[in-house]
């Protein structure tokens, strides 16, 4: 979320950045010149509606004294000009409103501007391995006599992974995991966690909700612009909690136009299914909208965004920073863009369980702490001793809401590819300035120095350490045997209760 102030002050910069992220121009023009001709026709309204304003005030006491003059004419002519005005003022409140909201919608729907120190690219072609981070060796199958299963093939085989029996329960890109692929799947999540928990990771284990609201999801930038890749939960209220909730909308607010409320629209109101704008005052309908969205929430396509959502619409003292934060949860992906990858295996689900790490830092330690979070999310597969690399995702690859992404590609050898374990991004102050307050977007999340002065806003961080389902596929490949049974790793094992080799019973 950018401020149209700095854009004004900076085109050239803001530009610039979004050009290396592949957005050019809006029509004609560049973006900037765009944002800042709807910022100045929504200046230019406010100043004429101030004129209005300020004569309506002026013609209000001229009436008064026209009155205590006796002048008749003069008050009538004054009246008339006074509804002018107000005519005026809310046709110019209105044209007011309809720019701000396209402004707002623009400035929502423009990612994140990369670092400096961001590769340039259009895809993941021009990724940039990162030195110094690159872990273990490929094994060599070859020297063992036998060719590297897929881990699909594998959890099939063994009858502890099941795909069809997912399928008739929920569709594809589903699976139900058994015996021994479920306790291991549950034994990866629960060593991440007490390893990013420990003394030297210093990460605070959360457990958040999984359902979160519309002004969740748009702070870490799920929404507006990537609603068709996630899932939402919808409750319907029933008639009866609707008209409950209606009545008591008019009791307490008076919002309702009395002359056009009956009872018989009350009697068919369902609260979800729709309603009628003419029957409540301005006021009164934003509440209704409000009561619509109550039976709405979306799943969580990762912990980042609840985790992160915790500082949301607060100011946080500057001594209780940084701030690190991790959880182990069911994830949910559409997968909308993903028709046709992957269709075999776990690798592209729609549910899946991840553990996420979350820092919510000064701006100042951002990059230290980005640094950090990677190493804390390579320390989980050193201790699996699972083969990795680290890559720099060039500015055509990187998420929305990054300034800058790290990577990690654990080797699966039934695949012979390298494939993406966990993704630690740099936001910056990005998901701060979304998770403002409604209607008022310069009060994002702040933090205050230990002078009491609000200082800026936080940078935030977020990364997976790691993703669970794809941990449990990079164990079955890299330690599977030539009879398709898979040894456990050291690390794994005091989670295993015992259990040293998942093999057919």
């Amino acid at each position: 979320m950018y401020d149209i102030k700095w854009i004004r002050e900076h085109p050239d910069d803001f530009d610039r950045g979004l050009t290396r992220r592949g957005i050019t121009r809006r029509g004609l023009q560049p973006l900037s010149q765009y944002l800042i001709s709807l910022d100045e026709r929504r200046r230019a309204i406010i100043r004429v509606s101030e004129g209005f304003q300020a004569r309506r005030r002026a013609a209000s006491d001229q009436i008064h004294q026209a009155m205590a003059k006796k002048d008749t004419a003069a008050a009538e002519a004054l009246k008339a000009e006074v509804a002018e005005c107000k005519t005026s003022i809310t046709t110019l409140e209105g044209e007011q409103k309809a720019v701000e909201e396209e402004l707002k919608k623009a400035l929502a729907e423009i990612p994140n501007l990369p670092l400096d120190d961001v590769p340039d690219g259009a895809d993941a072609s021009k990724n940039v391995e990162l030195k110094g981070h690159t872990f273990g060796a490929k094994r060599d199958f070859k020297k063992e006599g036998f060719t590297a299963k897929q881990h699909f093939e594998l959890g099939e085989a063994l009858g502890m992974m099941d795909f069809e029996l997912a399928a008739k329960l929920s569709g594809a890109r589903f699976v139900v995991l058994l015996k021994g692929m479920a306790r291991m799947e549950r034994a990866l999540g629960q060593l991440f966690l007490d390893v990013h928990t420990s003394e030297k990771h210093g990460y605070t284990e959360v457990s958040p909700p999984l359902l979160v609201r519309d002004e969740v999801m748009f702070g870490t930038a799920q929404l507006p612009k990537f609603s068709e890749d996630q899932f939402k939960a919808v409750r319907k209220l029933t008639k009866g909690e609707g008209n409950d909730a209606l009545i008591r909308l008019r009791n307490e607010d008076h919002s309702f136009n009395p002359q056009e409320e009956t009872s018989a629209y009350f009697e068919t109101l369902e609260v979800l299914g729709g309603g009628k704008k003419d029957v409540f005052t301005e006021a009164g309908w934003a509440r209704f909208q409000e009561l619509q969205q109550a039976g709405e929430w979306w799943l969580i396509p990762t912990a980042e965004v609840p985790l992160t959502n915790l500082v949301r619409e607060s100011i946080v003292d500057e001594d209780k920073l940084p701030m690190r934060l991790t959880a182990c949860t069911p994830c949910f992906r559409a997968e909308a863009g993903a028709a046709g990858k992957d269709t075999r295996g776990m690798i592209r689900q729609h549910q899946f369980t991840k553990v996420e790490l979350v820092s919510i830092v000064t701006p100042e330690k951002s990059k230290e702490e980005h640094e950090r979070m990677l190493a804390c999310a390579e320390e989980v597969l050193k201790k699996l001793d699972l083969h990795y690399r680290v890559v720099t995702l060039c500015t055509g690859d990187m998420g929305f809401a990054a300034q800058k992404t790290y990577d990690i590609e654990v080797w699966l050898p039934g695949q012979n590819m390298y494939r993406e374990i966990s993704s630690c991004s740099n936001c910056g102050e990005f998901q701060a300035r979304r998770m403002h307050p409604p209607g008022k977007p310069s009060e994002g999340t702040r933090y205050r120095g230990k002078d009491g002065k609000i200082k800026g806003f936080v940078h935030t961080l977020n990364g997976s350490g790691v993703a669970v389902g794809r941990a449990l596929i990079a164990v079955m490949e890299n330690y599977q045997d030539e009879n398709g049974a898979i040894v456990m790793p050291d690390a794994l094992r005091p989670y295993m209760g015992g259990i040293t080799k998942i093999e057919r019973s």
